[in-house]
């Protein structure tokens, strides 16, 4: 019974002969870090300094995105107790100010714009409609009456300056071959494409007050009441529902 014991007991001197290592066939997790500090370096080592060029190029970079007010930089700040007031009583008495003034700007293009497409035919293709090939006094009264009440509603939303910035290509290194530069001169007037991070409906308005492009949009958008109508008179490319619209 003894010698029983003795073979069960765990203790046993009879030498172990350790495990063969497993094959790493991948599928083994490892939870060592992919990254180890350097032991040369200290833990507590400042990082090295940022030249002032390198934030100039950051800055000049995310300036669109950057804000100097009390929302803080990325609009993101907790809000005093003093502007959370103020918001308040904003949103019962300037908010419905903004919207029936806004609401009475749109109508009052959507009426222009009526009247300058009486008795015109649309241009159609295929499935699209517009009056972008219009001349005249009509092309003229849409544009620059959009470009005018486009910029009132940016006004009405509160925009009441924008600055503008200009990025030279001397200056960002990006500078072209002198025979496109000298192309560039000779036809300031060439077709060109805008693409702009679409975050809101605001830049929208911002472009038909700067240079009044023609979108890229859904063709549902033509058939929206009062947008419908100014959407051919800019020209709108329309798109199909399936193919998605960036």
């Amino acid at each position: 019974m003894e010698s029983e014991l003795k073979d069960l007991n765990p203790k046993s001197t009879a030498p172990q002969t350790q495990p063969p290592d497993p094959i790493d066939d991948g599928s083994a997790k490892d939870d060592r870090p992919l990254l180890k500090s350097d032991s040369s370096s200290s833990a507590d080592a400042a990082p090295p300094p940022v030249s002032a060029a390198i934030i100039d190029e950051l800055e000049k970079k995310y300036a669109a995105y950057v804000r100097r007010d009390v929302y803080g930089t990325m609009g993101r700040g907790e809000l005093p107790w003093t502007e959370k007031v103020l918001l308040a009583i904003a949103s019962v008495t300037l908010v419905p100010i903004r919207v029936a003034v806004g609401m009475a700007i749109i109508v009052l293009y959507y009426l222009i714009c009526r009247v300058c497409t009486l008795f015109s035919a649309p241009n159609r293709e295929e499935e699209q409609e517009d009056y972008a090939h219009m001349g005249g006094w009509r092309r003229a009264v849409i544009v620059q009456v959009g470009k005018f009440l486009s910029r009132v509603m940016l006004f009405v939303l509160g925009f009441y300056w924008i600055n503008e910035t200009y990025r030279d290509p001397d200056v960002d290194g990006k500078l072209n071959s002198e025979a496109e530069s000298k192309d560039q001169c000779e036809a300031p007037g060439r077709p060109g494409a805008i693409i702009g991070n679409h975050v809101s409906y605001v830049d929208i308005l911002y472009q038909m007050s700067s240079s009044f492009p023609s979108f890229v949009a859904k063709r549902s958008v033509a058939r929206l009441p009062l947008v419908g109508l100014i959407s051919k008179c800019l020209g709108c490319v329309l798109c199909p529902a399936g193919v998605k619209v960036i």
